[in-house]
């Protein structure tokens, strides 16, 4: 029957070798993740802004309200009013509007074909 049994002295060296092996791992430590830039973009048009809004844009081969905020950092709604004057100018051509997606080009001459 003493076989099943361990004296005192050994058990507690048993139990000192288990309470010191685990546990000794850091924490993990989880990271924050990407954190994306605050768009700082302007509402208002102001002259610099306006300038090169009727200068530049026009020369674009796709313009969409996103183009617009990305090039010139104004606001979504900004750039909708900006593709609407432009539109209504002539510089440049509706593609496609599906939804709230606006989709506008380059204003181009129409060459007539000869009719022979």
């Amino acid at each position: 029957r003493s076989s099943f049994f361990l004296d005192p002295s050994k058990m507690a060296k048993k139990e000192a070798a288990k309470s010191t092996s685990g546990g000794k791992t850091k924490k993990k430590k989880w990271s924050k993740g990407k954190v994306k830039d605050k768009a700082n973009n302007s509402v208002v048009l102001d002259k610099a802004t306006y300038d090169k809004l009727f200068k530049e844009v026009p020369t674009y081969k796709l313009i969409t309200p996103s183009v617009l905020v990305d090039r010139l950092r104004v606001n979504g709604s900004l750039a909708r009013v900006a593709i609407r004057e432009l539109e209504e100018k002539g510089l440049i051509r509706k593609i496609s509007t599906h939804g709230s997606q606006l989709i506008y080009t380059r204003a181009t001459a129409v060459i007539d074909k000869p009719e022979t």
